[in-house]
């Protein structure tokens, strides 16, 4: 590793902070001289948050897809890098642009993008109730690079495997709107008279998360109301399932047919019927839960709102025939997800024996 060079970060980086902005300079809609105002939520939730635009914010404050951009704030985010899509950043976002003679932006990214980096700014932070990163933590960071063509095919190999995810992760979008489209079409707009009124509670059993801290690490998927955040060694369940946010994010409604553990902002269900598990995944994935929240502070979900759901139940035949149509598209799903969690594992262990130089990369 002799030939790697030791650098701080700013030594080929300068950095810009986004726009400062009131919500009443803020639009819903596009509109002449306008572009899509990106904020920490556009990084982290981009499915389910509103879009906002801004007119006419300044060429400082733009962006494009790829670009680097650090999150300032946060005890989750501040600190972590993402890639910019177009628009105009905010000001709790920092673009970061680099001298490209001296160092390749894909490289760059991964390499921000590490566990010991985002733990770097986190112990660097002075502030506890509102951590934040500066501009002088973000420029002092010492990295040491190879060569130019080196990173560039450093930064091939992991761009490579996350090309794979992505592309399995999109094939498992449009496989879950596959199976939508046929629960819409057979239980909305095919609905039969005869179908008995109940309550949500006459299909499942919601049952409370338990504390993960004490687990071990293993290969079991934990899971809050952001999604998976960690592998443990136990499982809290292990038949199908469905997982219900209790606390944050209320909309991120989730399908499981193998082991998992949920925290205490996610609720998972037992089913009362055979051949419903995917039919409910549907069914409360289709409700707008965060109309339902009864939090203040954060939004919140209880067992009392969930049971009392109204829902038109369907015969056993019903779901024996719904089961049997949608089961393919959810084979196909869950072998995608198997080989996205190995993906994840190859790339993450990868991550830092490229950036360090402990695995080289034959040019």
């Amino acid at each position: 590793m002799n030939d790697w060079k030791v650098y701080k970060l700013k030594d080929f980086a300068g950095f810009s902070q986004g726009i400062q902005i009131d919500v009443d300079n803020q639009f819903s809609e596009r509109c002449e001289g306008s572009v899509r105002f990106l904020r920490i939520v556009d990084f982290t939730k981009r499915t389910d948050n509103e879009i906002r635009y801004i007119i006419n914010p300044g060429e400082r404050y733009l962006v494009k897809s790829d670009d680097l951009v650090m999150i300032r704030y946060g005890s989750q985010t501040a600190g972590k890098i993402v890639r910019g899509f177009d628009g105009a950043i905010a000001n709790n976002l920092i673009k970061i642009s680099l001298d490209e003679t001296v160092a390749e932006k894909h490289f760059i990214y991964y390499y921000l993008s590490q566990q010991t980096i985002f733990d770097f700014f986190l112990n660097s932070q002075s502030s506890s109730a509102m951590p934040a990163i500066t501009f002088g933590m973000i420029g002092d960071l010492q990295i040491e690079l190879p060569h130019l063509h080196e990173q560039t095919a450093i930064s091939s190999i992991l761009s490579s495997i996350d090309n794979k995810i992505d592309l399995l992760q999109r094939q498992n979008s449009t496989l879950e709107k596959m199976a939508d489209i046929l629960f819409r079409q057979w239980y909305i707009k095919e609905a039969k008279e005869e179908w008995r009124e109940g309550k949500l509670s006459d299909l499942i059993s919601i049952k409370y998360g338990k504390d993960h801290k004490k687990l071990r690490n293993g290969k079991i998927p934990v899971y809050g109301s952001g999604g998976l955040f960690r592998f443990s060694d136990k499982a809290l369940y292990e038949k199908e399932s469905v997982l219900i946010p209790r606390k944050g994010t209320l909309t991120n409604v989730m399908f499981q047919d193998q082991p998992f553990w949920t925290v205490d902002t996610m609720f998972y269900t037992e089913m009362k019927k055979a051949n419903i598990a995917k039919f409910i995944f549907h069914f409360v994935k289709g409700l707008d839960l965060a109309s339902m929240n009864v939090g203040s502070a954060v939004p919140s979900m209880t067992t009392e709102v969930l049971n009392n759901i109204p829902i038109d139940i369907p015969t056993d035949l019903f779901f024996k025939k719904f089961e049997e149509a949608v089961k393919p598209f959810y084979m196909k799903l869950i072998a995608n997800q198997t080989q996205i969690r190995t993906l994840t594992g190859l790339r993450d262990s990868l991550l830092p024996k490229l950036m360090s130089g402990e695995v080289r990369v034959q040019i």
